[in-house]
Order: structure tokens, then sequence, then C-alpha cells
């Protein structure tokens, strides 16, 4: 996995300001090849319970990270019961790494 430990703190504790305690993070996608090198971070963010306004939340996680991250891309991918099960999920879900 291409993330430091204090980058990985850094987004679990951006999810939780945004979204809430009992939300979990995967990483998933190029980041996670170690052989790869640079590429931008995807992360499936998972709440239990709806989320009122997903674009916003997914867009104000993504630009706090990218700030973090001195511009480095951020994609956030959302999972609530209330959203839509997409593709993208199914494959975060089975390859991305709990953060």
């Amino acid at each position: 996995m291409r993330l430091r430990t204090e980058d990985a703190a850094t987004i679990r504790r951006t999810v939780q300001e945004e979204i809430g305690a009992d939300a979990d993070v995967r990483l998933f996608g190029s980041r996670l090849d170690d052989n790869a090198r640079g590429g931008d971070v995807d992360i499936l963010v998972r709440s239990p319970h709806p989320i009122a306004e997903p674009a916003m939340t997914a867009a104000r996680i993504s630009s706090r990270l990218m700030r973090a991250f001195h511009g480095r891309r951020v994609d956030v991918v959302l999972s609530a019961p209330n959203l839509r099960h997409l593709p993208i999920h199914e494959v975060a879900e089975r390859e991305g790494i709990l953060l």
C-alpha cells in the first residue's frame, strides 16, 4: 500500500469529522500497488446512516484531503443506505483495504 501512516490517519479523521465516527474508509485503486508510481488516492467511505447531501459531502472530503496532500487528487466514493449501489462499490469493497 502506497500511503503513509499519517496520511491514512488524516483520511480517517477527515471522514469521521464529515460523516461520523461510525463511518469506515477503504483505500482502493492504484495506491494498493506497491510497484506503481504516482496516481490519485481512491477511497470508499461507508456510512451506516443516510447521507443527506452526498455530492457536497464527497466534495468536502475530497477538497479537504487534496489540501492536506498538497494537491494530490482524492476521489471519494460514498456508500450509504440511501445511495444507489454501483459496480465501483463492489470493486472497492472486494479489493479495498480498510484504513
